[in-house]
């Protein structure tokens, strides 16, 4: 096994049972075994395990900004569409096996106020579906007041439908960004 193939392992299992059992609790000898790697492999690749929760928090941002885009785009044209599609993309991700809320809000829980790094991490990622939503926002003619609205109702509904377990906080969601779009473009 190369590098290139030791390192996606460790994420891949690392960010599993984060997810799962959460940041705290795993350790790197979990990680270790569920990725099928020496320990000497893991700790050359990640010399501790908050170089491994960095790197998984860096993956599952790339990820959720290409898996966001992509049902953005597929959306089609309409700029109100667009916006509305956030919400759509959140109750399908709601309802996958094993939602667990979002991966940022959980690590900020776990770790934010002991690790400065995971905090920035975490606020980066914030700021950048801000910075999204605000793209979006001024497609459909609304102001960035619109966008921070958007996203907090996002926000919102991903700690709701985890507390809960009720997917239909993105429909409860989805329903209030129609008002609030509706009025900002009136």
């Amino acid at each position: 096994m190369d590098e290139t193939e030791a390192r996606e392992r460790i994420l891949a299992a690392a960010e599993g049972l984060y997810y799962a059992k959460g940041f705290a609790a795993v350790g790197v000898d979990e990680v270790r075994a569920a990725a099928g790697v020496s320990l000497r492999r893991l700790y050359t690749l990640f010399p501790s395990k908050n170089d491994i929760v960095e790197a998984v928090l860096t993956r599952k941002h790339d990820e959720w900004e290409a898996t966001l885009a992509d049902a953005v785009r597929a959306a089609g044209d309409d700029p109100r569409g667009r916006l509305l599609a956030v919400y759509s993309y959140l109750e399908q991700w709601f309802c996958t096996d094993g939602f667990r809320g979002c991966a940022f809000i959980n690590a900020f829980g776990e770790l934010g106020g002991t690790n400065p790094e995971v905090a920035r991490i975490v606020r980066d990622h914030k700021a950048a579906f801000q910075r999204y939503m605000a793209a979006l926002v001024t497609d459909v003619g609304a102001s960035e007041q619109l966008a921070a609205q958007l996203a907090i109702l996002a926000e919102g509904a991903q700690s709701t439908a985890a507390i809960s377990g009720d997917s239909r906080a993105a429909a409860q969601a989805r329903a209030a960004a129609e008002v609030l779009i509706d009025a900002a473009v009136a």
